[in-house]
């Protein structure tokens, strides 16, 4: 089925959304175009590729793309396309090429910037059109990078605005991010999780600002976590971790929810000021940020207390757990969740290990928490296939969201403010008029 624009808007109303959003194979090949082939996506941190050559391997969308340090220490990053016969150069996976690309089909070599190198049998090109200088015999750009104190951003579409601009209010829980580490600087490490989910790539977005589903759909975890903990008369910190879900809804309701134009917004809580005094390795981290930055500024950093940032189309940065969980959309009802997990330079080395353990708690395949999200997300993709109706309701505290200079602010916790924020993006996206890009048409490369 194809849609107008009037017909995509329709979609989606104030308080509720179509459930063809979730379902229809045309929309999601339309949001590989308008959404992930217009907005700034986050590909990758550049600490996955330290070295020159060395190659990181992601989607942005529905594209393979290539992550890859240059032989000038700046990154890069190309379509995954060998453009003689138009095969994948790379396999998935991390890799260092060395100094060069060579496409394992017919050994033609590009430069780390993608540039063409070399083919064999040259000669044989002599009196045709083929031209090592012309783009088309290069290994293809994406349109615009940005590098973002280390989070390498991309956009297929060589229009519309900087990266500062789209993150707008959220590039804070990145500066926040960087920020707890003594020396401003954060490096993926400890290994990388993938979730595969049976379920729509927008439902996660929704999911991670749901503060209403915690209670519910986390039952069993943090019923488990309390009869632990009454069995050996305390509460650790891996049992505390899977207890909060099961904090009352009067605690959840006291959150902020905010919400920035593109889809972004965050939830913030209130930080207990006396951590520091209660919890060691809390404490050991405010001291190495106190010798940094001074006592003041490593209260402010401390201080913002922020879970599951939405950086829409991209992922989740958690500041607190020092993790992005990157949500890659694979098809309708396929996605795939890669949960990174971050060391602090600097930083006291027991907050990595916490930050492991969250992890292997909360996002692991195996923990005992992940597979009810994965459950109930399934059960929402398979329900909306039924005919027992067609809107998927959003109407938590319509009408009362806040306006700000830079967005909006739920009045209650338990709004549904972020999932229409979501939904407003998502029209924008899918009915705004079509851009151009940088990628020259054949015609065009072919005249270059």
């Amino acid at each position: 089925m194809s849609y107008t624009d009037a017909e995509i808007a329709a979609l989606v109303r104030d308080d509720s959304v179509h459930k063809a959003v979730y379902t229809d194979p045309a929309i999601f090949d339309l949001e590989m175009q308008r959404i992930y082939g217009r907005a700034w996506i986050y590909v990758g941190h550049e600490s996955q590729v330290p070295q020159p050559g060395d190659t990181h391997t992601t989607r942005i969308g529905d594209q393979d793309v290539i992550l890859v340090r240059g032989a000038d220490q700046q990154v890069n990053v190309l379509y995954n396309r060998c453009p003689h016969k138009g095969a994948k150069l790379l396999a998935d996976g991390d890799a260092n090429v060395g100094k060069f690309f060579r496409c394992p089909y017919h050994a033609w070599t590009y430069k780390l910037d993608g540039q063409h190198l070399a083919a064999p049998l040259r000669n044989a090109f002599e009196g045709t059109c083929f031209d090592p200088k012309n783009p088309e015999f290069s290994m293809r750009k994406l349109a615009r990078v940005e590098n973002y104190r280390g989070f390498v951003f991309a956009s297929q579409s060589a229009e519309g605005p900087d990266l500062k601009a789209f993150l707008g209010g959220v590039i804070s829980s990145i500066d926040n991010l960087c920020d707890r580490s003594p020396v401003g600087e954060v490096e993926v490490a400890g290994g990388v999780f993938k979730v595969w989910q049976p379920s729509n790539w927008k439902v996660f977005y929704e999911n991670l600002h749901d503060t209403m589903h915690a209670r519910v759909t986390h039952e069993s975890s943090f019923t488990a976590a309390r009869d632990q903990a009454a069995s050996m008369g305390h509460m650790p910190l891996e049992l505390h971790i899977m207890d909060g879900n099961g904090e009352p809804y009067a605690f959840w309701e006291k959150l902020d929810l905010r919400a920035y134009d593109n889809g972004h917004g965050y939830m913030e809580g209130i930080f207990d000021p006396g951590a520091a005094d209660k919890d060691p390795v809390t404490r050991s981290h405010f001291e190495s940020l106190e010798a940094a930055y001074g006592a003041e500024r490593a209260r402010e950093i401390l201080g913002m207390n922020r879970h599951n940032t939405i950086i829409y189309g991209s992922g989740s940065p958690h500041t607190v757990f020092q993790q992005f969980r990157v949500i890659r959309p694979v098809a309708v009802d396929r996605t795939q969740v890669e949960i990174q997990t971050f060391r602090l330079k600097g930083a006291p080395p027991a907050l990595f290990k916490r930050a492991l353990v969250y992890a292997n708690l909360i996002n692991s395949p195996a923990s005992n928490v992940m597979p009810d999200d994965v459950e109930v997300y399934g059960r929402c993709q398979e329900g909306n296939l039924t005919e027992g109706g067609d809107w998927v309701s959003m109407h938590r505290y319509h009408g009362t969201d806040r306006a700000l200079a830079d967005g909006m602010v739920s009045t209650n916790g338990t709004s549904e403010l972020p999932m229409r924020n979501q939904f407003k993006a998502w029209k924008h996206f899918m009915t705004a008029p079509t851009v151009s890009t940088a990628n020259p048409t054949p015609e065009a490369a072919h005249a270059a």
